[in-house]
């Protein structure tokens, strides 16, 4: 008799209902990118927009990261776009015009813009005003702040140190004259390329790891067959994504700073003690702080990451302008919200994953990249982006309604 596990009908049932709207939006992103590459005529993936696509939205990754702690906590922050305009803003008039360091710039902006989440989720937390009148506010303060201090004038140029924040490429053989290629060649970037092809077999062993511990825990686990084919899916998109952009600069900077910061806050939000209470407080406020939760202190915290995330984001914008602009953050956090609730994240808080609100930030990328290869007018886009925002939270409210 065979002692082989033949798993009972209906036992995937469950990883179904709580995993089903990740693939969805996996699937989703990769109909949309094939939509975009056939109606473009390849454009869309060719390895230089690639290299756009990347640099143009890097800030909306970065911003949502934050956004997402704020959103699962049962709070909006309507104020990250004039952040990041006013933190730019900042850094340049120090930079150009007390002769600042960049380094130093850096290290005060990321602290500029703590101190301004900090002050926002005082008002949150301690003093009971709801998060949306208070990042109301904060957009209208100091959006007129970054018009008063730049007095529509652009500030720059910076040094190349701190464009490459955001412009710049990892170093590669190429550039010590090792692996350059043959005259009237393009130039392959070797280092690009060995780094996508490190991080899919990280994925793969981890996962793989990660699935074998948790069936021998009798946990509940994906198929077999699926576990395989997301992860080959996975692998795929990682090395593909890595060749088109070994095939035109290499890996730009900012895509590692993303990859980072993706890592340490799917480090928070799945395996420690902060992140697991961000949840409660969002799922049920009254319960988790009946636990011992304290409510006022997290939601302070919440503001403070978000705040420094813009700060960062600020930085990054400046540095790929090579300048500071009144109008820098413009409707940016429409466009991060839009992504955390496209990437599954639940307008009521409580639920949000790291990879969705990822996906939901490459997915509002490649529709704006998409449409303006196309032509189609600003306006447009802004309905269509109106259109898919409102389906999404609809499904959402849906499958909260018939759980």
């Amino acid at each position: 008799m065979s002692n082989r596990k033949v798993a009972a009908p209906g036992a995937h049932a469950g990883f179904w209902q709580n995993n089903l709207r990740d693939y969805g939006l996996l699937v989703s992103l990769l109909l949309i990118m094939g939509f975009f590459e056939v109606m473009t005529g390849g454009v869309l993936l060719d390895p230089a927009n690639v290299t756009n696509l990347i640099l143009q939205n890097s800030y909306v990754v970065v911003m949502a990261l934050g956004m997402l702690l704020v959103i699962v906590g049962g709070n909006i922050d309507l104020s990250v776009g004039s952040i990041v305009g006013f933190t730019g803003a900042v850094a340049a008039s120090l930079m150009v015009y007390q002769k600042m360091p960049y380094p130093i710039v850096i290290g005060l902006s990321l602290i500029l813009g703590g101190l301004i989440g900090a002050a926002q989720g005082f008002f949150v937390a301690y003093g009971k005003i709801p998060s949306f009148i208070v990042t109301l506010a904060g957009m209208l303060i100091f959006r007129g702040l970054t018009g008063n201090m730049l007095l529509g004038q652009f500030v720059g140029p910076f040094a190349s140190g701190f464009r490459a924040i955001s412009s710049g490429f990892i170093l590669d053989p190429s550039d010590f004259g090792i692996l350059q290629a043959e005259e009237g060649a393009d130039q392959f970037y070797w280092a690009s390329m060995l780094i996508g092809v490190i991080c899919a077999a990280t994925l793969v062993f981890t996962s793989t790891q990660r699935w074998r511990r948790d069936r021998a825990g009798a946990m509940e686990t994906e198929p077999l067959v699926l576990f395989m084919g997301k992860n080959a899916v996975f692998a795929a998109l990682i090395l593909g994504f890595s060749f088109l952009l070994a095939s035109n600069k290499g890996l730009p900077n900012v895509l590692i700073t993303m990859g980072v910061l993706v890592l340490i806050y799917t480090f928070v939000t799945t395996r420690t003690t902060i992140g697991r209470r961000v949840y409660a407080m969002g799922g049920n406020r009254l319960a988790a702080q009946l636990s011992g939760v304290r409510i006022e202190r997290l939601t302070f915290l919440t503001f403070v990451n978000m705040g420094v995330l813009a700060g960062l984001a600020g930085l990054i914008v400046a540095a790929r302008l090579n300048s500071a602009t009144p109008s820098a953050g413009n409707s940016f956090e429409l466009d991060v919200i839009a992504a955390c609730f496209i990437g599954g994240v639940s307008a009521s808080g409580g639920v949000g994953k790291v990879i969705g609100v990822v996906i939901g930030a490459f997915f509002i990328g490649v529709m704006n990249n998409g449409m303006s290869i196309l032509g189609i007018g600003i306006f447009w886009q802004q309905v269509v982006k109106g259109v898919v925002l409102l389906a999404a939270v609809s499904v959402d409210v849906y499958q909260r309604n018939k759980g």
